[in-house]
């Protein structure tokens, strides 16, 4: 295997590869440092690289499996979305405003570390993770992959633009309202949103009032399934329900929009959830379209807790003083969310979601768009106010923050690409809890519509 394709192999077949002394950790970390070194000029894909470091910890892995010591990731690189906390190293939350090194790594950043992982760097955000693009005055714009024209998506577009480069073989995200998904969808990789809860946020309790969660990007089904059996602690069982057939399941299709939201859902991507509800058919799955009744208050519930999180970060940086223009308006919009509104908006969320997991009554799955559009042209929200960014970028991605509300886990699949050989995607969304029924089924989807070996252009 050359050093590019081990370097696309994805986490579980590169932990597999050390694991047997195939490969070492120290070639497997040598060969994704040249890479990054090669190619992330040209994406931004990355804020800091901990070339040095990470090499010192790839001996380190190869001194533990030379002693026989077996770990599910051992010498196995990954990246940081750069709103988890590593060690010694700032983090810079997509901006100047931020304040000295962390203490100690995050809870899931320690959970990999503890499972072999060796983190190589930390991956560009927007400002305070706010948009799904990642662009920021401090420090440019990612580019994604695929279309150097286009962004990665976001906020964790950094991670994304890296796996799908193939930089690394899995990264950390973060998902606030669709944060992990949307970038997913826009490199042609797959993303879970896991349960809330699922992975710690620590040392921090929640993000943005409940709505954020961590979760992974990953080329492959199998790669995330890997990574939620460590982040969680171990013991959830992913990695085997990634192997696992699902079953004939009950799938619902569901294109509605919730409503609030305005917004139109382009025909090609239209066509990735025909496509993919005929495909299932095939499996032998049974597929019906039934519309989910999101209510009238789930989409305002949402951007309660979303301004009002904002206006929280915003206030708390070290230097608010340093914040761009518009986050500045940003945070002025969330101060105008009264902390009793957000609190009415947490004691309406389990009505909000029996409302929307009624649909599991006639359904075990349910498949819905992706983005309604194509990705984000890179520069295309540059001197926009806050209210027209606001109000643009909710028309591209309408079918994802209401799963933040409800806390349920939820999926992004790729279906191939549009005309311009940008990818597609679609949704996948699971009952709460229920992250293994999702794994199962895409990695049904990945077998009979193989996705990763195909490699972007970059």
């Amino acid at each position: 295997m050359d050093a590019t394709d081990l370097c696309f192999a994805g986490a579980a077949e590169q932990a597999r590869l050390v694991a047997a002394g195939e490969v070492s950790a120290r070639e497997l970390v040598e060969a994704a440092l040249a890479r990054i070194e090669r190619v992330d000029p040209t994406l931004n894909a990355f804020r800091v690289v901990f070339a040095e470091r990470a090499l010192i910890e790839a001996d380190q892995a190869d001194a533990r499996r030379g002693a026989g010591a077996t770990r599910p990731l051992l010498g196995v690189p990954v990246a940081i979305k750069d709103d988890a906390d590593v060690a010694g190293e700032i983090t810079a939350y997509g901006s100047l405003a931020h304040g000295e090194p962390a203490a100690r790594d995050s809870d899931v950043v320690r959970a990999l570390r503890e499972a072999g992982a060796i983190v190589v760097g930390k991956t560009h955000v927007p400002e305070l993770m706010m948009f799904p693009y990642t662009e920021s005055l401090a420090y440019g714009a990612t580019r994604n992959p695929w279309s150097l024209d286009h962004s990665p998506g976001g906020s964790s577009g950094g991670t994304g633009a890296a796996v799908a480069a193939g930089l690394v073989g899995v990264g950390l995200g973060s998902d606030g309202g669709g944060s992990v998904r949307i970038p997913s969808a826009f490199c042609g990789l797959f993303g879970i949103k896991p349960q809330r809860d699922r992975i710690s946020l620590g040392p921090k309790r929640e993000h943005w009032h409940g709505l954020s969660v961590f979760g992974p990007l990953a080329r492959r089904v199998a790669d995330a399934a890997l990574f939620l059996d460590v982040a969680a602690g171990g013991g959830g069982g992913f990695a085997e329900a990634a192997v696992r057939e699902p079953g004939r399941l009950r799938v619902a299709v569901s294109t509605r929009l919730p409503p609030g939201v305005i917004a139109r859902l382009g025909g090609e991507q239209r066509g990735a959830v025909e496509a993919t509800a005929e495909l299932l058919r095939s499996l032998g799955h049974e597929v019906a379209e039934r519309e989910i009744d999101y209510g009238p208050a789930a989409w305002q519930n949402l951007v309660a807790r979303y301004l009002r999180g904002i206006h929280d970060d915003g206030v708390a940086v070290a230097h608010p003083e340093r914040l761009e223009p518009r986050t500045r308006a940003m945070v002025r919009l969330g101060a105008l969310v009264p902390a009793a509104l957000v609190a009415k908006a947490r004691a309406a969320e389990p009505g909000i979601a029996a409302r929307v997991n009624a649909i599991f009554e006639h359904a075990d799955v349910v498949l819905l768009p992706g983005p309604a559009g194509r990705p984000f042209r890179v520069g295309q929200f540059h001197g926009r106010g806050a209210l027209w960014t606001l109000t643009a970028i909710a028309a591209r991605v309408p079918y994802y923050g209401v799963f933040n509300v409800t806390g349920q886990p939820a999926a992004s699949v790729p279906a191939g690409f549009d005309a311009a050989g940008l990818p597609l995607a679609v949704q996948l969304v699971g009952r709460p809890g229920d992250e293994a029924t999702l794994l199962s089924l895409a990695a049904q989807i990945e077998g009979a519509r193989p996705w990763a070996d195909r490699r972007p252009p970059v």
